[in-house]
């Protein structure tokens, strides 16, 4: 089993590094079977992004802070923990934004797509699911578009719904939501196609972010799940995903 290896700046992640360079010989991500990388979520992320189209599974040590989608750091036998890993298939998010210049801008996001406020005033939004208008004046500070993965980070803080693997919908979740005022959110099939309008972009500026990537000045917004574009994370058995996603629901 050929492994490559990606680490963030830390000094744990460095010193790791090190230490398994030292007792693996690391080729190119072209020509390993599994990436290795080790740092937070955030590393993760990025590498999600970066070998997207290398078809290659990830496993993550956590190097980090909270490291929700990192196997633990620990003196294991490495080998011996990847090939009994557990695989786990998730879906990004498309988006398509258009901003006022008139330019498109196409991203992904495994986590989530959020439309925010860039000035003092509410964001006014148009709210159309499968050409079907369900709001026609949303006023609230943003509103996101999480996948299961996702629906433990920005979605959670903003009070959406923890989602499980594999029940194939997606959380669509306002934040700060002023009008509607009892609005509080949906869960949509994961076929849905989502449209969101600024009712006024002179005056209530808004930006649009598909993980880290950020468009700014944004007019019209569309997020749809790409099912084309699967990727794969690996998990030791005692450590899953699914497992700690369905977890938070409990969490204390």
């Amino acid at each position: 089993m050929r492994f490559a290896c990606i680490a963030s700046s830390s000094d744990q992640a460095k010193l790791s590094y090190e230490q398994l360079a030292a007792n693996h010989d690391f080729v190119e991500p072209d020509e390993a079977d599994v990436i290795l990388a080790l740092g937070g979520d955030g590393l993760m992320l990025h590498a999600l992004h970066r070998f997207l189209d290398a078809g290659k599974p990830i496993y993550g040590l956590n190097c980090g802070t909270v490291g929700f989608l990192m196997n633990e750091l620990r003196d294991d036998d490495l080998v011996s923990r990847i090939s009994n890993a557990e695989e786990t298939s998730v879906f990004p998010l498309q988006m398509t934004a258009t901003s006022v210049d008139g330019e498109t801008h196409q991203l992904l996001a495994f986590n989530e797509v959020s439309v925010i406020r860039y000035s003092h005033q509410t964001a006014n939004l148009r709210l159309t699911i499968n050409g079907i208008e369900r709001i026609d004046k949303l006023a609230c500070d943003g509103v996101l578009v999480a996948t299961p993965m996702g629906s433990t980070a920005y979605n959670l803080s903003a009070h959406g719904p923890i989602i499980p693997l594999g029940s194939n919908v997606l959380a669509l979740t306002p934040v700060s939501p002023f009008r509607p005022r009892r609005w509080r959110g949906a869960l949509l099939p994961c076929t849905s196609v989502v449209e969101f309008t600024n009712l006024d972009p002179t005056k209530r500026p808004l930006g649009a972010s598909a993980d880290f990537h950020e468009v700014r000045d944004v007019v019209s917004l569309t997020v749809r799940e790409d099912r084309s574009k699967p990727f794969h994370i690996l998990f030791d058995p005692d450590h899953s995903l699914e497992e700690r996603i369905f977890g938070e629901q409990f969490a204390q």
